[in-house]
């Protein structure tokens, strides 16, 4: 089981659950992709991607970024984003853990990240010769283009503090709180709420982030798989991942 699924009055809760630190594999996009075909048409107020485990997932599965597969794969990740981000509803991220690549693109694809105290966030790609297209989207608009690109061109993950100082974090709380207070956070914030109202409001707060989605995506994309993919290093920094050794740039 990659995804697991729970409603209850108000609330979707989609679950990764998944062996080797819940890696994004395109299995578990296709599963994510048809629980958010739940929300359409439905009276919830809040979807919460949360995770098993003590990671919130390690990032994209590397097994699948070839350059025979990604023109797959990419697309239908990336359509994930996009769908996330038109949900008729509140979404937020719950957050333990490693919280990296793939997996931090889909938190910032939500309203609001609840996390962990011992929780870590980056987009690692330039390690393995890549970059995260959604990610040099979506992290300028939340935390302006200065903190992005240090944290994109570095690939380091981040400590949560330091994102909560940047106002990409909403709580953070001890591990063993993280599921209490998202519930607690729902409770006093949402709960009351006009469900009809919070779709409305979820979907206008989003305008902007999804025009430059609808305009840049398909170029990151571009630059990704027509580019990028053709290169030598982008091969290396896979097979060397898969290797586990230092990979042997050629700068080409």
């Amino acid at each position: 089981m990659s995804v697991r699924v729970e409603q209850s009055s108000g609330r979707l809760r989609l679950i990764l659950d998944a062996p080797r630190g819940n890696a994004i594999t395109d299995a578990m996009v296709t599963a994510l992709r048809d629980a958010l075909k739940a929300v359409a048409g439905s009276r919830l107020k809040l979807v919460t991607i949360e995770s098993t485990g003590p990671d919130f997932s390690f990032g994209s599965s590397i097994d699948e970024h070839t350059p025979a597969r990604m023109p797959d794969v990419l697309p239908r990740f990336h359509a994930l984003i996009v769908e996330l981000l038109r949900v008729p509803a509140v979404t937020c991220a719950v957050v333990s853990g490693r919280c990296l690549g793939g997996g931090f693109e889909i938190a910032l694809a939500c309203d609001v990240i609840i996390a962990a105290d011992n929780a870590v966030m980056g987009l690692p790609e330039i390690g393995v010769g890549a970059f995260p297209p959604a990610g040099s989207i979506l992290l300028p608009l939340k935390v302006g283009a200065a903190r992005a690109s240090r944290a994109i061109l570095s690939g380091t993950a981040r400590p949560i503090e330091e994102w909560r100082a940047a106002g990409l974090v909403d709580l953070v709380v001890p591990p063993a709180e993280v599921a209490v207070a998202a519930e607690r956070w729902y409770a006093e914030t949402l709960e009351g709420r006009s469900a009809s109202a919070l779709k409305r409001v979820a979907l206008a707060s989003r305008l902007v982030v999804l025009r430059s989605i609808d305009a840049l995506l398909p170029q990151a994309e571009r630059l990704y798989l027509n580019d990028l993919l053709t290169t030598a290093d982008a091969a290396e920094g896979v097979a060397a991942f898969l290797e586990k050794r230092p990979p042997r740039w050629t700068d080409s």
